[in-house]
Formats: C-alpha cells, sequence, structure tokens
C-alpha cells in the first residue's frame, strides 16, 4: 500500500493524555490535583506495551524502568 494511503492508527492512550492536558489547564497547570488522570495515562501505557503511542514516550512501564 502506498505511503499516502496507509491508515493512521489512533494512539491507544491519546484520551487519557488529552484528559491530563485539560486537568492541567483547569487547575493551574497543579499536578498534585490532576493525579488520578496521570495514573489513568500510567496504565494505559502499562496495558499497552509494545504498541506505537507517541502519548506514552517517557513514561515508565513495568518493562521499562531499571
Amino acid at each position: 500500500m502506498p505511503f499516502w494511503r496507509k491508515k493512521t492508527i489512533p494512539d491507544p492512550c491519546q484520551k487519557q493524555a488529552c484528559d491530563i492536558q485539560t486537568c492541567l489547564q483547569a487547575k493551574n497547570y497543579d499536578e498534585s490535583a490532576c493525579r488520578k488522570f496521570i495514573e489513568a495515562l500510567e496504565k494505559c501505557c502499562e496495558r499497552n506495551v509494545g504498541r506505537e503511542s507517541v502519548c506514552c514516550d517517557g513514561i515508565k512501564t513495568p518493562d521499562t524502568k531499571s
């Protein structure tokens, strides 16, 4: 299939990443106030280890922790 016809696969954790941004903006970037959304993204990334996810770049999962 030509590159211009490739289907794009949605990021499996995009919703969780967007939820974090929405919360941070609403809470004046207070990370502690958005902890439940951050934990939801971490769990999503753990469930999707091995799948391509821009949203999970930099998120430590059990197989990436040292």
